[in-house]
Parts: C-alpha cells; sequence; structure tokens
C-alpha cells in the first residue's frame, strides 16, 4: 500500500468501552485528516470480538468515499490498515446483508460527506431499528437538528422499516457540503423548560394487542404523555416492536426501548420511561446517546458545549479516539450531577 504524507494513527481498540464506536470514528476521521490508520483488537471487549458484517461495511463504506485502501477488511478481523484517498462526493449504496445497522455505517461516513466539494446521498439497507444503535427517529429528529446548529446541514428519509433480527430496511441521507465561512457551533447548555411530550409504538406483523397493552402502560406509568401514536409497519421482513418517548421544546430529545419475543410490554415500557424521566430530571440540554455522537462535529469546529447528565463509557472513549486526530481538548466540569463538555483547540 503506498505510504500518504502522515504517520499511521495507531489506535487499540480494546481501549475504553472497546466496540465498534471506536472504529467507526477512527474511519471517520482518518477519511477527513487524510491521516492513515493502524487499529488492532477491533471490539476486543465484545462477545464475538473482530469484525462483524455491519463492521465490514462501515470500512468498505469509508473507502467508498475516499478511495481509500485497506488490509484485514474481513469478517473476524482484529487488525486493520486503512489508507484514504480524496473524500469524493456522489451517490452512494451500501447494502449490510444482515440487520446489521444502517445508521452506525452512516454513522461512519457522514462527518467526512461534509467536507466534500458536492452535495452527496447515501443508501443503506440493513437494520433501521436495532437495540443498541440509534434508530432511524433519533437520527432525523434529535441527531441531525443538533449538529446543523454547527452548519453540518442534512437531510434524511426512511424508505423501508428494517427490524431487528430480519432487518431489510433502508435509509437514505443527504448530505451538504459545509459553508465556508463564519462556523457556528453546537452550543446546548440550557435544558428545555416546557415540553410536550408524546409516545410512539411501532409494531409490525404482531397482534393488535400489544400496541394497545403498550400505550396503557405509558398513560399510566407516564401521564404527562400528550399523545401517543400507535404505527403499524405492514411492509417489513419480519416482526418488530418498539416504544418511543418523544420531548419537544424547541428541540426534540427520542428515547427508545425494544420489544422482542419473550420480554414483557412491561419492561420495555419501563426501559422507556426510566430514560426519558431521568433526563428530566438531570436539568441538562443533551442526552447520553446524543452527547457521544457530536463529539466529533465539535472537534471539527473546534469549539463547542454542551450539557449533559451521564459520563457514558462511549463518550469518553470517543474523547480519546478523536484526540489522536485532531488538534483538540475536551473539558469536563460537573456541577453537582450535571456534565458540562466543551472544546477547544489544542
Amino acid at each position: 500500500m503506498p505510504e500518504n504524507n502522515f504517520a499511521p494513527v495507531c489506535i487499540d481498540g480494546s481501549s475504553g468501552e472497546g466496540g465498534g464506536q471506536v472504529l467507526r470514528t477512527s474511519l471517520a476521521l482518518s477519511c477527513i485528516t487524510g491521516k492513515s490508520l493502524h487499529i488492532e483488537n477491533i471490539r476486543a471487549a465484545r462477545r464475538n470480538p473482530g469484525l462483524a458484517k455491519q463492521h465490514l461495511m462501515c470500512v468498505q463504506a469509508a473507502c467508498g468515499i475516499s478511495n481509500g485502501r485497506c488490509q484485514g477488511a474481513a469478517l473476524g478481523s482484529g487488525v486493520l490498515d486503512f489508507q484514504p484517498g480524496a473524500v469524493q462526493s456522489g451517490d452512494f449504496l451500501f447494502r449490510i446483508g444482515s440487520a446489521g445497522s444502517a445508521s452506525l455505517v452512516i454513522q461512519t461516513v457522514l462527518p467526512a460527506l461534509f467536507f466534500a466539494d458536492k452535495p452527496s446521498r447515501v443508501t443503506v439497507t440493513g437494520g433501521t431499528h436495532n437495540p443498541l444503535a440509534p434508530p432511524f427517529d433519533f437520527l432525523c429528529e434529535t441527531f441531525l437538528p443538533a449538529i446543523a446548529a454547527a452548519g453540518f446541514q442534512g437531510d434524511c428519509r426512511l424508505i423501508k422499516h428494517g427490524f431487528f433480527p430480519a432487518g431489510g430496511g433502508q435509509i437514505a441521507f443527504d448530505t451538504r457540503p459545509r459553508q465556508k465561512v463564519r462556523y457556528q457551533i453546537v452550543d446546548l447548555c440550557e435544558p428545555g423548560r416546557e415540553f410536550q411530550i408524546d409516545a410512539r409504538i411501532y409494531t409490525a406483523k404482531l397482534p393488535a394487542h400489544v400496541a394497545r397493552r403498550q400505550e396503557k402502560l405509558l398513560l399510566q406509568s407516564f401521564p404527562e404523555i400528550q399523545k401517543v401514536e400507535h404505527i403499524e409497519v405492514v411492509h417489513s421482513d419480519g416482526p418488530g416492536n418498539c416504544v418511543m418517548i418523544r420531548l419537544c421544546d424547541g428541540g426534540t430529545t427520542v428515547f427508545t426501548s425494544f420489544g422482542m419475543k419473550g420480554k414483557p410490554s412491561q419492561k420495555v415500557v419501563r426501559e422507556v420511561v426510566d430514560l426519558a424521566s431521568d433526563f428530566l430530571a438531570g436539568g441538562v440540554a443533551v442526552d447520553r446517546f446524543l452527547a457521544d455522537q457530536i463529539l466529533v462535529y465539535m472537534a471539527l469546529s473546534k469549539a463547542g458545549r454542551f450539557t449533559t447528565n451521564e459520563l457514558s463509557s462511549h463518550l469518553l472513549t470517543n474523547i480519546e479516539v478523536i484526540k489522536k486526530f485532531l488538534p483538540v481538548n475536551f473539558d469536563v466540569d460537573r456541577q453537582k450531577q450535571i456534565y458540562t463538555i466543551s472544546c477547544r483547540p489544542c
């Protein structure tokens, strides 16, 4: 593999949370900076370590948008060498071939495509509503508006739902180049004051009583909910269920819990109610799921700040990976249970 003008950035994939986030952030920043990447112990902390299908697709997607080259891109591989070329705009289609999360593939290529010379479209097939990954609704309603404040403009649409474990879904993202004018920054420190609270229940190929039961439980355990929307997904490759609580006050914060075989509706509802309740009690502006995802965009802006109520392992790991590629520092200030995360150049 030909060398570029930068020494490779070496990443230990077992550090911190030891999962796929290390790989995705590393690939994204490698594409943006042009620095080649050497990563070992990929997903070492997971039950099935190494590259799974969705992680392999992240590698292939990074190669696709940057004309990059890689060694070690194979299922189960724990070591990868990646050398990016120049990021190019285009119309890209990536097929995971499983119920692996489409949103996590998007998370890998999106930061780099904001620095392409022309608009791009990225279409990914796979899972759109997966446990342990951001569902499409979160990306559309929470994530994109948050990074738009820093000049990263994009749109998305859901073409077909894909629930775990069947998959078969499809999402599309349109990106526009970041404007080379005075950039705004992510500045999300003030908590919402008067939330409009509603809920959304997705069911696919399930009996009607499942949604009725979950709606009843939601209204009993979270009486502040003003409206419950039930979406019955007809065109789905398999059964699926998730329950969302949406907190709207200017921006929208989406919390999700997933139903699955053998998991009682009481547990599904309790999980999402606990997430929303903890956030509301925290008096912060950014939930723990959004917190680690906007770090990259703050770092690319060399400034920004937000408040959150939890320092997750994903967040702390992402900070360390970002600092390997970009000349920025992150400061963490704690006042009682409120954490203020800020970014500044070195």
